[in-house]
């Protein structure tokens, strides 16, 4: 059996390196990101030592890998644990205002909300955040995005509860947001 040489291994590096930047930028469900176990099936079973590579080559560009456990908390255990969390990829510093796609009105909204449900140890009733947004928005469009914003993982709901959801941990900073809606 050959040996591979260090050229070898770094053109195979490279190439699981690229595929696994491919697999969390192009969405290919409505959820962005890809499963541990995702990565595992299509890199091998070092598949967090490409992410690492990856992680330092999205530096240079002011990215970020970030690892999402999707049922709360931080994206930190073994390797069984991994398998199930979520890899996305996220601004380091958000530089570009217009990055979201979204209306302002829709930024807006999410904004209130999360500041709200931040504002209530990180859960409060569906019934006070509608009547609250309310207040701003119209009705409907407030029940409309709220469900969307269950569906797209920036709240979760239980039993009419809502709270932070798995996206929001990953994508927006809470700490700049509350500073930004003090100082203004």
């Amino acid at each position: 059996m050959e040996e591979e040489t260090e050229e070898d291994l770094r053109t195979k590096t490279e190439r699981k390196v690229k595929k696994a930047a491919q697999l969390m930028f192009f969405r290919r469900h409505r959820i962005p990101g890809v499963k541990g176990w995702e990565l595992k099936k299509a890199l091998g079973e070092n598949y967090m030592e490409v992410i690492v590579v990856l992680n330092s080559t999205l530096d240079k560009l002011g990215m970020e890998v970030k690892r999402i456990n999707e049922e709360g908390g931080g994206g930190v255990g073994g390797e069984e644990k991994a398998e199930r969390d979520r890899f996305m990829i996220v601004l380091k510093n958000h530089l570009v205002e217009k990055a979201s796609g979204e209306r302002i009105d829709e930024v807006a909204m999410l904004s209130a909300t999360l500041a709200y449900i931040i504002s209530k140890q990180g859960k409060a009733p569906r019934k006070a955040v509608e009547s609250f947004l309310a207040d701003k928005f119209p009705k409907h469009r407030v029940f409309f995005a709220l469900d969307r914003y269950i569906k797209q993982g920036y709240l979760g709901e239980d039993d009419r509860v809502l709270y932070i959801g798995w996206r929001t941990r990953a994508e927006v900073d809470r700490k700049s947001l509350l500073d930004l809606i003090l100082a203004s």
